[in-house]
């Protein structure tokens, strides 16, 4: 099968499976006690700067829901885009785990959040009746595929540090945005203002396993006893450490996700050089948002793997992966032109 369904269709990257297979030899201690995990948070500081301390953990969702745990008390609330994945695609995990209240914020430039859409939210400072106003979640890129610049950033943490208010990262693509903007991680993190990260590779090569990392103090104090109480502690973890080992070498990440975004804007120009279709995002990574009869979508699924993002206009999703070919792509549009 090939797939535009999501990046987590994708294989692993041949660099991660030796990189998995040469950690394969001999006993190793438990629980992050192993050459490999000692390696992994010294390359982590490397990449992020002194203040970085990660902790690996199973999957995205267990890294937002450590993440959110750290960052937010049961008394407390988040606020996240309607679109974005805690409110959407996580069972209701993170008030399930934190006891924190979600509140969503409709966020029309493209799912992203600004001060002046928080403002008007952000009341009952102190008042006991109210849950209090602690942790906002972004995610980088965004569900739709666009991309927070850095100056969006700062000035979103700047407003939220004002308050005494958190700033957490969902960077299960942040490979895909740190690409499309020229950046290195640290310059659209810690740089930035963001407070917390959830580090993902799963969608970008990695075979499994994301990190969180904290860059206060506060934040990190309390974190493996979280990691212990959400069952995301690995008992094996030089598995995981050893693919991020690889992940960051030689900016592999970079290199993946470069490709991966390459192919989205290969993908959007052709399906703009087959018809006069509505893009209802801009494709800046490698997730496209595009409107297409449903005629064509329905025919289209015969053959491709693809989610029907929203059905009541026709929109559909497409993603790229770090090894989307051009053939791919060329099916993809021929299919469409023969339905046509």
């Amino acid at each position: 099968m090939r797939s535009f369904g999501s990046d987590n269709h994708s294989g692993i990257h041949p660099a991660i499976m030796n990189a998995i297979e040469k950690a394969n030899t001999d006993h190793a201690v438990a629980y992050g006690g192993d050459d490999f995990s000692r390696q992994f948070s010294a390359r982590i500081r490397d990449v992020f700067g002194e203040t970085a301390n990660p902790v690996i953990v199973f999957n995205g969702t267990g890294a937002n829901v450590v993440a959110l745990q750290a960052a937010t008390r049961s008394f407390q609330s988040v606020f996240a885009p309607r679109t974005g994945h805690i409110a959407v695609d996580e069972c209701g995990s993170p008030e399930f785990m934190t006891g924190a209240a979600i509140k969503t914020v409709d966020a029309a430039n493209g799912g992203k959040l600004a001060p002046e859409l928080l403002e008007p939210l952000l009341h009952g400072f102190g008042d006991e009746h109210h849950s209090q106003p602690k942790t906002v979640y972004i995610s980088q890129c965004t569900e739709l595929g666009t991309v927070y610049t850095p100056e969006e950033i700062s000035a979103l943490a700047d407003f939220l540090h004002r308050r005494n208010m958190y700033l957490y990262m969902d960077g299960a693509r942040i490979a895909n945005a740190a690409v499309s903007l020229g950046k290195t991680l640290k310059e659209i993190t810690v740089d930035c203002g963001v407070d917390i990260l959830g580090f993902g590779g799963t969608k970008n090569g990695m075979m499994m396993g994301e990190s969180v990392i904290a860059f206060r103090p506060e934040l990190s104090s309390n974190m493996k006893y979280i990691r212990k109480q959400s069952a995301q502690l690995f008992s094996k973890m030089r598995y995981v450490a050893c693919q991020f080992l690889a992940y960051l070498e030689n900016d592999l990440w970079a290199e993946n996700a470069r490709h991966a975004n390459d192919m989205a804007q290969l993908l959007r120009n052709g399906i703009s050089s087959v018809g006069n279709f509505e893009f209802t995002q801009p494709t800046e990574a490698n997730i496209i948002l595009v409107k297409m009869p449903k005629q064509l979508t329905d025919s289209l699924l015969e053959n491709h793997f693809f989610y029907v993002w929203n059905g009541e206009n026709n929109e559909i999703r497409l993603v790229t992966s770090w090894d989307t070919t051009e053939s791919d792509i060329e099916k993809f549009l021929n299919d469409m032109i023969n339905v046509q």
